[in-house]
């Protein structure tokens, strides 16, 4: 349920530094390619990088003005586009991401709200179900969740939160036509 905008940070996934192994033109005619997730939406992103210095999990500048590591965004890329390290790697990735960023997703398990008659927004992830959103509804109505750890200790049934979220997310970028998006833009 995001409103799409740019990405200004993305985590590289994949550093291809001779290109695309399948790329017909001669190795010395191809460019550099890093495929990335954007840190705010997941959009999956192949970047051409300025320098050959860039790792796998390194966090890169992709906004407006100035980019220290990255010559420009060539495109949004689809799971299935992915090469193999990427897709390994992406889960990682992905987990770094909500570690480093815990307050955020803090924010799904404190400020959900029904979707429908039917269906809350903490029923999309994977695992709550009716019993357990009663659970997760009663104990935020006490007080705000403050992190993981919290979560964990108040609701026994959720041992880990943030694995969750990360199946979550997982299951938006694979699958296009899931009708809610929760943490990623279409």
């Amino acid at each position: 349920m995001r409103v799409e905008t740019k990405e200004s940070q993305a985590l590289a996934i994949d550093v291809l530094r001779h290109g695309h192994a399948d790329d017909p033109r001669p190795i010395i005619k191809r460019e550099p390619i890093v495929q990335a997730i954007g840190v705010d939406q997941f959009k999956l992103l192949e970047i051409i990088p300025k320098v050959s210095d860039i790792e796998l999990h390194e966090l890169l500048y992709i906004g407006d003005g100035e980019r220290p590591k990255v010559e420009r965004v060539k495109r949004r890329l689809k799971y299935s586009e992915l090469t193999a390290t990427a897709k390994l790697e992406l889960p990682y990735a992905i987990e770094k991401i909500i570690v480093e960023n815990e307050e955020r997703f803090i924010e799904i398990f404190n400020k959900s709200v029904p979707i429908s008659l039917k269906l809350h927004m903490l029923h999309l992830l994977p695992g709550i179900g009716k019993k357990l959103l009663s659970e997760v509804l009663d104990a935020r109505q006490k007080s705000p969740f403050t992190s993981f750890d919290d979560i964990r200790t108040r609701i026994k049934s959720i041992p880990h939160p943030e694995r969750m979220i990360l199946d979550r997310i997982l299951e938006e970028i694979k699958d296009p036509d899931v009708k809610y998006h929760l943490f990623t833009s279409r």
